[in-house]
């Protein structure tokens, strides 16, 4: 069904591609589901959108209104996270698709630019797509289809431009009755409509070339002998009166053998396609939507002294070496998503200068390469350089910019000193071809290490709290202001003699100084010797700005962190009270990512009437969400140790954040257990179902009667339900971060949650029981939301006392 309205909004409006992105089951991200004539491989930056962010898709979804842009200029302007991830000429229209009134996501189809804003035709037959889609989708509620965004993109097949080059047909040929059972695909290729054809095997036997009919005969009465017939050519007349090979293979099942069923292959066009670009004096190559290389002709093979063995299946600039830079991946991109010719040109070392030609359409590129002359700015001696003597050179001015450009993006969204650190990890050594990244901060005047990639393991344990006064690259350039670059070891060693040295052949040591202030220096290895031109010493300058400000501000964040949790820390129970013939445990971690800090929380209280075990969950991740949890958790207290009923203290509960309105919502479960009789009454506001394992391993989802979120109306109601905890039996309260994962329905984490619970033998004690419940969630280093969890066991009956009263 999505495949079906993607295909049918490209189709309809005439663009080249699109997207389609539907919400995550928290409804907090858009993530792709779809996409049709853009290669998957472009889009990693925006598989999945923030719901509230900047881009057009999001805006879409949020507003209800379509977003478009009519080219880079607009993008730019308007949506420069966009322009920065995707620099390129192209045009784009977003618009929300909704079952009834509410929006699940948003289609966006992209065209190359134009001048004069996209044309409002278009925008309509898009509107008109997202309405039929929205409708067939409304169509699935009630069934047993999640209509949200699980599992990975559907890639949608476009049309071809032309007619296959391969075609394939099957027949079935009675040999005794002499007919011919033929399917639309042989039809074809022997010319003949299915009006026309009368199924006779004379008829065709007439199309075959009258010297092959012979040595075909032949062939089959062979076949019914040993129920094979062999891959063979024959000629085909064709509607020019002319003759074109095809190859036909067959079996001749069963032991009466009396028919032949076979498969006739055309590639007559294919191979008269290749055997054109073949005599070519031109270079011709052609890549897949992804960059890879699918086919090229025996000049490129010349002009680029490689055999096509070691190009066919990878990317240009990964197969040949002089490519690498990013600027010549950047032009496959370029024409890949302004789908329009690009052009470039490159040294081949040592000094064959060769001009590329890049021709996209959706399915792929097709590209042109001839010799030419070198460029104004390189002359003579340039051209006379040998690659095999000379450092290699530094980036271009367009591949060091869109690198620059990325690192800026990524680290705006770096929150901390180790998403700073792994930021710079993953922009600058693809970047830049480096090998080996140190990040050094200061410390009480010395260096210590923040992050490395790529060094021998030990390497820099040497180096590790080094006063910033002591005589080495990486303390004098923070001491002096100004970066240092070494082309080769010999220079290095000629700077620092005695210096420890590993494989690395030339180095760039920024320093990090943030409003004037010392944060550290990054250290750059590079394992071939390097120049380093004035304009990518000056990018790599930049670069070391831009990392010291990210670095400064993730240090201030980590310390207001620190107290934040600390803050949270202290509104959670320092201990759980004990309750004879009941033993209790709990666990909580914050999340990993973001800059805030949650509400889960939970309490154990003990009344008259046994105890009461309380979970809650306060909406949103901010020191606001914190505030509300602990005033929630302290009036739940209250209520409970005056002896208020569970559904009486939810109402209240719920009243009382009503009355406060701090524009956040909460969930709750309430159970009032009886250690004595296993009794259990519990209340559940908007919360998940608690677990209950028994005695014999068997473990369900309680299916608990319970009412809204607390805060949304203060005349909401909270019913009980009573059920009974045996001994022998454990009770597991939880919030929605142990249970939900990206991409996976909330129902799926809870079975999950409720198997680890039932494979939990008796003999483990419930404290290693909780650690292997969180097992998954406590390593992992992108835990986007808080993990509470109250496990509650009723100790079993003692087998003496029931054997000797």
């Amino acid at each position: 069904m999505l495949a079906h309205g993607l295909r049918r909004a490209v189709r309809s409006t005439s663009a080249y591609g699109g997207m389609l992105y539907l919400r995550s089951p928290d409804h907090r991200s858009l993530v792709l589901r779809a996409v049709a004539g853009v290669p998957l491989s472009l889009l990693s930056g925006f598989r999945r959108l923030p719901a509230a962010g900047q881009v057009p898709a999001a805006v879409a979804y949020r507003t209800g209104r379509t977003v478009t842009l009519a080219g880079a200029e607009e993008t730019m302007r308007r949506f420069p996270r966009l322009a920065v991830g995707m620099p390129y000429a192209f045009a784009l229209a977003s618009t929300p698709v909704c079952v009834g009134e509410e929006a699940i996501g948003a289609l966006c189809v992209m065209w190359p630019s134009f001048d004069t804003g996209i044309p409002l035709a278009a925008r309509r037959h898009l509107r008109t797509a997202a309405t039929r889609l929205g409708s067939a989708l409304a169509g699935l509620r009630g069934t047993d289809t999640t209509v949200a965004a699980l599992g990975e993109p559907v890639v949608v097949e476009l049309p071809g431009p032309v007619g296959p080059a391969v075609r394939v047909g099957v027949f079935d040929w009675d040999l005794a009755a002499g007919t011919v059972t033929a399917d639309d695909g042989l039809q074809a290729i022997l010319g003949l409509p299915a009006t026309d054809f009368d199924g006779r095997a004379a008829t065709v036997a007439a199309l075959i070339a009258p010297e092959d009919r012979a040595a075909l005969r032949a062939a089959v009465l062979a076949a019914v002998h040993t129920g094979t017939l062999p891959t063979r050519t024959l000629h085909l007349r064709d509607r020019h009166g002319g003759y074109r090979p095809v190859r036909v293979w067959g079996q001749v099942p069963g032991s009466v053998r009396t028919h032949l069923i076979g498969a006739v292959l055309d590639t007559t066009h294919g191979a008269a396609a290749v055997a054109a670009v073949e005599r070519l004096r031109e270079g011709i190559f052609a890549l897949d939507p992804d960059g890879r290389i699918d086919y090229l002709n025996r000049s490129l093979e010349l002009l680029l002294d490689t055999p096509r063995e070691r190009l066919l299946g990878r990317h240009p600039w990964t197969a040949l070496p002089w490519l690498a830079d990013p600027a010549y991946e950047d032009g496959y991109r370029a024409a890949m998503l302004s789908q329009r010719p690009t052009a470039f040109v490159a040294r081949r070392p040592p000094d064959q200068w060769l001009a590329f030609s890049l021709y996209p359409d959706t399915h792929g590129l097709t590209g042109r390469v001839i010799p030419t002359a070198p460029p104004r700015e390189h002359g003579r001696a340039d051209s006379a350089h040998n690659a095999d003597t000379v450092p290699r050179p530094a980036l271009t001015k367009l591949g060091a910019t869109y690198y620059l450009l990325q690192l800026a993006s990524a680290l705006s969204e770096a929150i901390s000193v180790r998403d700073v650190c792994e930021a710079v990890a993953e922009q600058i050594l693809p970047g830049f071809g480096g090998q080996e990244l140190a990040i050094y901060l200061v410390r009480d005047g010395h260096l210590y290490l923040a992050a490395q990639n790529g060094y021998p393991d030990g390497f820099l344990d040497g180096f590790e709290g080094t006063s910033v006064r002591a005589r080495l690259p990486g303390t004098e350039t923070l001491t002096g202001g100004a970066p240092m670059f070494f082309e080769s070891q010999h220079e290095l060693l000629a700077a620092y003699p005695g210096i420890p040295l590993d494989e690395m052949q030339s180095w760039a040591f920024l320093p990090l100084i943030a409003s004037g202030h010392p944060v550290g220096s990054c250290i750059l290895g590079f394992d071939q010797p390097r120049s380093f031109s004035t304009e990518s010493r000056s990018v790599l300058t930049a670069l070391g700005g831009l990392i010291a400000q990210a670095l400064e501000r993730a240090r201030l964040y980590d310390a207001e962190f620190v107290l934040a949790r600390g803050l949270q820390q202290a509104l959670l129970p320092h201990r759980l009270p004990e309750v004879p013939g009941l033993t209790i445990t709990a666990r909580y971690l914050p999340g990993t990512r973001g800059m805030e800090i949650g509400g889960d929380w939970y309490d154990a209280v003990v009344t008259e009437r046994g105890v009461c075990l309380v979970i809650g969950d306060v909406e949103g991740h901010s020191v606001g969400a914190a505030a509300v949890m602990g005033q929630l958790r302290s009036a739940v207290r209250a209520f409970i140790t005056g002896g208020i009923p569970p559904e009486e203290v939810l109402a209240r509960t719920n009243r009382l954040l009503v009355d406060l309105d701090p524009g956040l919502l909460a969930s709750c479960c309430l159970i009032r257990l009886d250690p004595a009789d296993g009794r259990a009454d519990a209340a559940r506001a908007g919360h998940l179902p608690p677990l209950l394992r028994h005695p014999d391993g068997r473990t369900e989802a309680l299916d608990l009667a319970g009412g809204p979120l607390l805060g949304i109306d203060d005349h909401s109601t909270y019913p009980v339900s009573t059920f009974v905890v045996p001994r022998g039996s454990a009770l597991a309260l939880y919030t929605d971060g142990l249970v939900e994962a990206p991409g996976t329905a909330i129902d799926e984490g809870i079975d999950r949650l409720r198997a680890s619970l039932a494979h939990g033998t008796a003999d483990i004690s419930l404290e290693t029981l909780a650690d292997r419940l969180l097992g998954a969630a406590r390593h992992s280093a992108h835990r986007a939301d808080d993990v509470a969890l109250l496990l509650t066991a009723r100790c079993a009956p003692d087998p003496d006392r029931a054997q000797h009263p």
